[in-house]
């Protein structure tokens, strides 16, 4: 197993990405490989007091920032961490890579330098959505393909039912398909034909429609749509949360009375938003990739990193990528 880092993505590199490296490291007994400007590597280490056996350190002078295109900072920064940490792909072709820098980039590098898995037309992008009753939902496609076919989504349907079986433990999980009505006959041509064909699966435990409405109850495992739907979900989720959260803040910060109720339910509240974090579930894969890759949040602190090396440990021991390829080649 090689757990690789891009320890210069993210808002809070590298010393978060490092101190959620050293307490993964610790915790779960593992080695890691840092990728990233040596000397500054060896000193956040060596500040910490980290088990340097426990790291290797790779060189890459570059850094590729949030807001660059991503197919030409791939181009040009050849020597950047994150490219250099996806190129190690090649050589451990089970190994993962956990990265919380540039998603268009993170993408563009899998596609580019370890390619699809054979069978596979398109690789998916699939966050766990938090819900009321904590398990949580996979979802996929979140935005590495906004234009897809039938075929795409049968895919996303089948490598997301073998990730929540690996990595979340889902015994024969549930999969549905994102659509504005619980009818067979509702939605456009895409997510019709797609309906008629999953249906069709065996191998997974596909239950039908789910309505938008009801995501955040987490009735489902899997919820599979196109990377264009995909994305505005999951944004238009995090917009609702966080301006939830402001107006619950204004009101009991209104009069002297809401003050102390907020007081009251202050731990409440607390696990309310714990619900909603995005540290607790580590990063999103990027499923049909040749190579194991996890996207984690881009304002990721130790914690966070830590769950994502966590994430990306039990996807290597449960061998997802041999799964994924072994139905790829049916």
């Amino acid at each position: 197993m090689k757990l690789i880092v891009d320890a210069m993505g993210g808002d809070k590199a590298p010393q978060e990405i490092v101190q959620g490296c050293i307490d993964a490291a610790r915790e779960f007994n593992l080695k890691i490989i840092l990728v990233g400007r040596e000397d500054v590597l060896e000193r956040e280490l060596t500040s910490r007091n980290a088990p340097k056996e426990n790291f290797q350190l790779i060189h890459a002078e570059e850094v590729i920032g949030a807001e660059e295109s991503p197919v030409m900072a791939i181009r040009r920064k050849k020597d950047s961490s994150m490219v250099k940490a996806v190129e190690l792909l090649k050589e451990y072709r089970d190994g993962v890579v956990i990265s919380a820098g540039n998603s268009g980039a993170l993408m563009a590098s899998g596609l580019l330098k370890a390619g699809r898995i054979d069978g596979i037309d398109r690789p998916a992008l699939a966050p766990l959505i938090p819900t009321r009753n904590m398990r949580g939902t996979l979802l996929l496609d979140a935005g590495a393909n906004t234009d897809c076919k039938s075929d795409n989504l049968m895919q996303f349907a089948q490598m997301g039912s073998i990730y929540m079986e690996k990595v979340m433990g889902r015994s024969n999980p549930s999969v549905a398909l994102l659509n504005i009505g619980h009818e067979e006959t509702k939605g456009n041509e895409l997510v019709k034909e797609a309906f008629k064909r999953l249906k069709e699966i065996k191998s997974i435990n596909f239950v039908g429609n789910l309505e938008p409405r009801d995501v955040l109850n987490g009735s489902v495992d899997v919820l599979v749509c196109d990377g264009f739907v995909g994305n505005v979900v999951l944004k238009l989720i995090e917009g609702v949360a966080f301006s939830l959260f402001g107006m619950i803040k204004e009101e009991f910060m209104a009069t002297p009375i809401s003050k102390l109720g907020a007081l009251m339910l202050k731990s409440r509240l607390k696990n309310i938003k714990g619900k909603m974090d995005y540290a607790e579930h580590g990063g999103a894969p990027l499923l049909g990739i040749n190579g194991g890759i996890i996207k984690a949040h881009g304002s990721s602190d130790a914690r966070a990193i830590k769950n994502a090396i966590r994430q990306g440990k039990i996807f290597s021991d449960q061998a997802v990528l041999d799964s994924i390829r072994s139905f790829a080649r049916i």
